[in-house]
């Protein structure tokens, strides 16, 4: 369980009594609410700046407004072109994207400096989010539209449309984990890149200190393997290409 955020209820008389504790309590991002003959009378939060404060309702806003909300694939495009806002369509759901943390970060960048330096002077290129990707998944109608955290691409040359969009398929993805999409990252990201023929799939986890490396072949699971400390990823698809783990969470 989370300790951010955690509500404690306590009576007006107990406040009182240890109004110091409480506060210190508050301080350290906790909530408490004030009861008194057995009604909820107040509630004593974190103290926010007027700029925290619109830019956090803003994005609530926002997020009650898109997040989660069915659509067709036409109308996701229509509006994501008339947004700002960082936003994927996943089974036909909009799913609102937050902002990466520094550590998020320092592994993206760890990582693109190592595929970069792999592929200098060959064909593949290497992305980084925010870059949109049209999965079209077998046997699915609508495609699937996401932001992966890294993307090794081999045929950009041939699939960039008229609008400089990439629309093909990558040869390897990488997304890392935050506790607000591990679920999505490991169920719904594992079976779209999948069932769209991306050839492999790097699933980093910052707080394990993880990588686990699915190989995909004909829309199925070809290999598994799971890497620890100590460990050097191999690639499934790109011979030659490896990685100490220990590089990526120095």
């Amino acid at each position: 369980m989370n300790d951010k955020n955690i509500k404690k209820t306590i009576t007006a008389t107990e406040f009182k009594t240890n109004l110091g504790k409480y506060l210190d309590y508050v301080i350290d991002d906790h909530e408490v609410v004030i009861t008194k003959n057995g009604k909820k009378a107040a509630r004593l939060t974190p103290y926010i700046t007027d700029i925290e404060r619109y830019f956090t309702v803003k994005e609530e806003a926002l997020d009650y407004q898109y997040g989660g909300k069915k659509v067709s694939y036409e109308e996701f495009i229509e509006i994501y072109d008339n947004s700002d806002l960082r936003m994927e369509f996943i089974n036909g759901e909009i799913i609102i994207l937050g902002s990466p943390n520094i550590f998020h970060q320092e592994i993206a960048g760890t990582l693109f400096m190592n595929f970069k330096t792999f592929f200098k002077g060959k064909k593949c290129k290497v992305f980084f989010a925010p870059f949109d990707v049209h999965f079209h998944k077998k046997d699915f109608k609508e495609p699937d539209v996401m932001q992966p955290d890294l993307l090794i691409t081999c045929d950009t040359e041939e699939t960039t449309n008229e609008k400089g969009r990439y629309m093909g398929i990558p040869s390897l993805v990488v997304e890392i984990l935050s506790p607000s999409t591990r679920s999505k990252d490991m169920v719904d990201k594992l079976n779209t890149y999948m069932l769209s023929e991306v050839k492999e799939y790097w699933v980093v986890d910052p707080i394990k200190k993880t990588v686990l490396l699915y190989g995909f072949k004909d829309c199925e699971i070809d290999e598994f393997t799971s890497y620890k400390l100590g460990d050097t990823i191999k690639s499934y698809h790109f011979e030659g290409l490896e990685v100490e783990v220990c590089s990526v969470f120095e």
